[in-house]
């Protein structure tokens, strides 16, 4: 069989559909997932995740209410809409998950991150680092004689940002926290 050979009903790979539908593009969500705190949770929200092939950006896991022994998940992750309205379905069949929130689609969000940055370098490298650090607003947590260690809050584009910058000034590890995201307003 040649390789240009199309079956009948394979029109996804013709030389007249080169661009993806909108159906097929994908997209960043972030979702809010409030469960029940008990052991195993975690792992049954990420099975459904690791089962099916879906990846996972960031996650982040907190306790948010004692008293009612619930914890917050936050998940950012991509896929065509499709997939993404069937991954807050099937978590939402989850019988320790109280509520799924898509905060991408609710309404505008807030989205942070916490990040560590060592940088080891010397002299103008050392310079420069300092004065970028300063630009982003990032602090330095630890220093020695030849590295330092950067703390940076803020949205992952511009912990991202600051990371590329740090890269060829010596950039050697990072540590990042995962998003942390909340609804604007009301």
């Amino acid at each position: 069989m040649s390789p240009l050979h199309i079956t009948k009903g394979a029109t996804s790979h013709s030389a007249y559909n080169l661009r993806p539908s909108f159906s097929e593009i994908e997209e960043r969500h972030t979702l809010a997932v409030l469960v029940e705190n008990e052991p195993g949770v975690l792992a049954r929200v990420i099975g459904l995740f690791s089962g099916r092939g879906y990846n996972i950006e960031s996650l982040t896991v907190a306790e948010v209410d004692h008293t009612g022994h619930l914890s917050r998940i936050t998940i950012v992750t991509t896929g065509t809409p499709q997939v993404i309205e069937q991954i807050k379905a099937q978590l939402g069949r989850i019988v320790v998950v109280h509520e799924v929130h898509d905060l991408t689609v609710e309404g505008p969000s807030v989205e942070r991150e916490l990040a560590m940055l060592k940088v080891v370098g010397t002299s103008e490298k050392r310079v420069e680092a300092l004065r970028l650090a300063d630009i982003f607003r990032a602090s330095v947590v630890d220093s020695t004689l030849n590295s330092f260690v950067f703390e940076i809050t803020g949205a992952p584009d511009k912990i991202e940002a600051f990371a590329e910058l740090m890269r060829p000034l010596g950039l050697t590890e990072i540590a990042r926290t995962g998003v942390a995201a909340l609804l604007r307003g009301a």
